[in-house]
């Protein structure tokens, strides 16, 4: 007998899917993000990790940890610097909840 899979749409973000709250499923994509591109940076490179590790202002056993995906030893903010040394342009977008921008503006 066949068993029968559901499927289920993903909301665009694994770490929601996962069961990360709003904020903290936000800010775990984005550190993903932005570790992907360095990864990126490093393969392209040819340098070897502890060249590249100096070259992002990182100790090679940080810049291991990095390539290995270990999300939670990385702060935003830490990705971020790590990222304009390498030469990548990082833009913050910010927007208010779509519940606020559907509101009507107040008369003043």
């Amino acid at each position: 007998m066949r068993k029968r899979v559901k499927m289920v749409r993903g909301s665009g973000n694994v770490f929601r899917d996962l069961g990360f709250r709003g904020p903290e499923a936000r800010n775990l994509a984005l550190r993903s993000e932005v570790m992907i591109r360095i990864e990126e940076f490093v393969e392209r490179s040819g340098m070897t990790q502890a060249r590249a590790a100096a070259c992002l202002g990182l100790t090679q056993p940080r810049l291991n940890a990095l390539l290995k995906g270990k999300i939670d030893q990385f702060s935003l903010d830490a990705l971020v610097n790590a990222a304009t040394r390498a030469g990548l342009q990082v833009d913050l977008l910010v927007t208010a909840p779509k519940r606020m921008r559907e509101r009507p503006a107040a008369n003043p």
